[in-house]
């Protein structure tokens, strides 16, 4: 009877172990989907927790809170792939899955700058369509070398985009040649593109070789796989992918409320079976036929008639009564759904269309996510709510839908609307990475003009750059410094230079006045110079070249720069009051001389003209004010080739800052009260070392509009019909009571 008793306890004890075993099981899972698992989400910050929503959407958080997630409800990052084959897919491919900057990738490369190696096609080697727009993108940036000693950063010149074994552009051999590179040192300092891995059925993200320490940009990356800070995640692009400039979003209207005919809207494929289906085939139960449009079709595929269900007929009728165009141009939101792999075209397609992507991918590691904010522009959905996505969309306020729309069009036209700036952005992080101290804010990649156009090596605060005046509250200063190009001999007193040196000097803004002598002669000596109040100091050029004005001299320290031609006719008034709009305009061009641009339609090319009309484009830095940030960026963004025609034509340097300028802000210049006899002046001036004596002077402009259009791949000037005048200007009323009185008597 005692033997039984102890068999009794034992089992007892046994079965109490075991149950307290498997409750704490429990319990660690709940915490860990607790801690890794957001149902409705806002995309995660750089450097910042993941919010769940932006602050304004406060009547969501009824959707997510914690208490009201199921214990048992199962991970949907994974649900299509067993443990077995992630397993395998980071053991094969990812074995330097702790791969960080610190730990795989050599700094002592990059001491002498940022430089960009490619590796040259082997003969008769050829590439697709894609990568060749990606090599292309690194060899036409400044980062590109071609002295493999001077590289930071290795690009494969074989073809790696797409590893699904069933593609026709699957390239065989590709760890054998990769291996055999005479700088592969185990993928060190290396970046390797990839759009598409793995095949059928799975999808896994096997790629067929080792990467080793390299860094991988790769399209529809699992954040499991994900190296933070190492790896970067690019988006899914075509191969019709603008190779420059791309198209321009579609958001041409900022009205309030911003009304469109739908409300959530998407079209594509419905997989009947296998990875990617469950969404897709879940869609019709949110779909009402009036301002929710969810459309699928189950006829693609060689075999689909031998396993469509009951829905597919009715589904393929709807389905052909809509045209997708139509759709993404008239919704407030569109679906994006996982497809086969995480990523698919619809997101791009979706930013261009100014249509708020609801992303519907668990697991997806957003493009570029490492610096661009994804709250701002879109909304990270749980596969497992689809049925709660009209009513969230439906909770958010007018304004705050134009806000995310208007940022859909600021990341599509900064980042993803040509191979180039993908490419651009992925090489821009990696420098980030390894300059770590003089690096770009979240600020700077997030808000206009976007980090492409901000050149941390100039400054690391914000408050410095005029595009960031407003938002932080900040004036630029109330000083300017003349810079003045002088290109004939100071052998008079009666000059137009010395003149001009004398009206600048007077005005109450004037800093300094810098005169750049790229002239042949001797330097005058100081004597011959006008006493003035303020410093004057004469900078001889090394190279003389045209490019050279906009040289960034540590000597200009005030904001504002008052750009001259020596032979430039300006009374101290006319500077006062343009630098004065100048200062409500910070980051535009300000000035007097305009010019225009047209197509010829006969030629199919972009024409010059100075003829006076009702509108301009360009505004002549002759006599014109600027933020010295241009004289950086000009210096050491814009290509060599560019900056080398300028200089052996001796001509278009204004033309070419007028084309920067204007990509950046996005906007026209500004010109300041009319001034006819600008260029009359000049043309009587002119003698037989002026430009404006030159014969070839007008054609060269007209070759150079359309180089430099080339070069930025679209053409960045604005026609403007807006002229700023002083108050009272030409009025009839007394000249006393007008603060600038000389302007009217010119």
């Amino acid at each position: 009877m005692q033997a039984k008793k102890r068999y009794l306890l034992v089992s007892l004890g046994a079965c109490l172990l075991l149950v307290a075993y498997l409750w704490g099981l429990q319990i660690g899972e709940f915490h860990h989907q607790n801690h890794h698992q957001q149902l409705y989400r806002v995309a995660q910050s750089p450097g910042l927790p993941r919010q769940r929503w932006p602050e304004w959407t406060h009547p969501l958080n009824t959707y997510l809170e914690d208490g009201e997630q199921e214990e048992d409800s199962p991970l949907l990052h994974h649900q299509h792939t067993s443990p077995r084959e992630r397993r395998e897919v980071r053991n094969n491919i990812y074995k330097s899955r702790r791969c960080r900057m610190d730990t795989c990738f050599d700094f002592s490369r990059c001491q002498r700058g940022f430089k960009v190696y490619v590796y040259p096609l082997l003969k008769g080697e050829t590439v697709s369509e894609s990568y060749q727009k990606i090599l292309t993108a690194v060899e036409d940036s400044r980062f590109h070398t071609t002295d493999v000693n001077e590289a930071c950063l290795f690009v494969l010149g074989i073809d790696t985009l797409d590893r699904d074994q069933l593609s026709n552009q699957y390239i065989h051999n590709v760890k054998a040649r990769i291996q055999s590179l005479p700088t592969w040192n185990d993928g060190r300092n290396h970046l390797i593109f990839n759009l598409y891995s793995g095949t059928w059925p799975a999808y896994t993200e096997e790629l067929g070789f080792d990467i080793g320490q390299a860094i991988l940009a790769k399209a529809s990356i699992d954040m499991d796989n994900f190296r933070p800070h190492f790896d970067v995640s690019i988006p899914l692009f075509s191969k019709d992918h603008s190779q420059k400039g791309g198209d321009k979003g579609y958001l041409t209207l900022n009205n309030v409320p911003p009304s469109r005919k739908y409300l959530l809207v998407f079209k594509g494929k419905r997989y009947l079976t296998g990875i990617g289906s469950e969404t897709r085939n879940a869609l019709y139960h949110i779909h009402n036929g009036e301002d929710i449009i969810l459309l699928t079709t189950c006829k693609h595929g060689k075999d689909w008639e031998k396993h469509k269900d009951a829905r597919c007929d009715r589904d393929n009728e709807e389905y052909s009564k809509f045209d997708y165009q139509e759709l993404l141009h008239n919704s407030s939101f569109c679906l994006v759904p996982r497809g086969r792999r995480l990523g698919s075209f619809r997101f791009l397609e979706a930013l261009q269309a100014a249509c708020i992507p609801v992303l519907l991918s668990n697991g997806w590691e957003l493009p570029f996510s490492e610096i661009i904010d994804w709250s701002k522009a879109a909304v990270i959905g749980d596969e497992r709510l689809l049925l709660q996505v009209p009513s969230i969309t439906r909770s958010v306020d007018h304004d705050k839908i134009l806000a995310l729309r208007q940022q859909t069009q600021f990341l599509w036209d900064a980042y993803f609307s040509s191979v180039a700036k993908i490419v651009l952005t992925t090489l821009e992080i990696i420098q980030d990475r390894i300059h770590s101290h003089i690096s770009r804010n979240k600020l700077m990649w997030n808000s206009l003009p976007g980090g492409l156009y901000i050149l941390p090596q100039f400054s690391t605060d914000a408050a410095v750059f005029p595009f960031y005046y407003s938002s932080l509250g900040k004036i630029p200063s109330q000083e300017f410094t003349a810079v003045i190009q002088a290109v004939t001999s100071l052998q008079s007193q009666l000059q137009p230079i010395v003149k001009l040196v004398i009206a600048v000097a007077k005005s109450k803004f004037c800093a300094q006045i810098i005169v750049l002598w790229n002239c042949d002669k001797p330097l005058p000596p100081k004597s011959k110079w006008p006493s003035t109040t303020v410093p004057i100091t004469v900078i001889e050029g090394e190279r003389k070249t045209m490019s050279s004005r906009f040289f960034p001299h540590e000597i200009i320290l005030t904001d504002a720069v008052l750009s001259l031609d020596e032979d430039s006719v300006l009374s101290t008034n006319e500077v006062d009051f343009a630098f004065i709009v100048w200062h409500s305009f910070p980051d535009r061009i300000v000035g007097y001389p305009a010019r225009s641009h047209y197509w010829d339609g006969s030629k199919s090319r972009w024409g010059y003209t100075s003829k006076w009309t009702n509108e301009y484009s360009m505004v002549l830095t002759g006599a014109a004010f600027y933020h010295r940030y241009y004289h950086y960026l000009y210096t050491h963004y814009l290509p060599t080739s560019l900056l080398t025609m300028v200089d052996q034509m001796a001509n278009c340097e204004d033309i070419l800052m007028n084309f920067l300028v204007s990509a950046v802000t996005k906007l026209p210049p500004i010109k300041v009260t009319q001034k006819k006899q600008y260029k009359e002046t000049m043309m009587q001036q002119g003698s037989k070392t002026s430009r404006w004596a030159d014969p070839d002077h007008f054609s060269q402009r007209q070759t150079c509009m359309n180089s430099f259009s080339g070069w930025f791949g679209f053409m960045p000037l604005l026609h403007s019909q807006m002229r700023l005048d002083p108050v009272l200007f030409k009025d009839q009323v007394s000249i006393l009571r007008k603060k600038y009185r000389d302007i009217e008597r010119l």
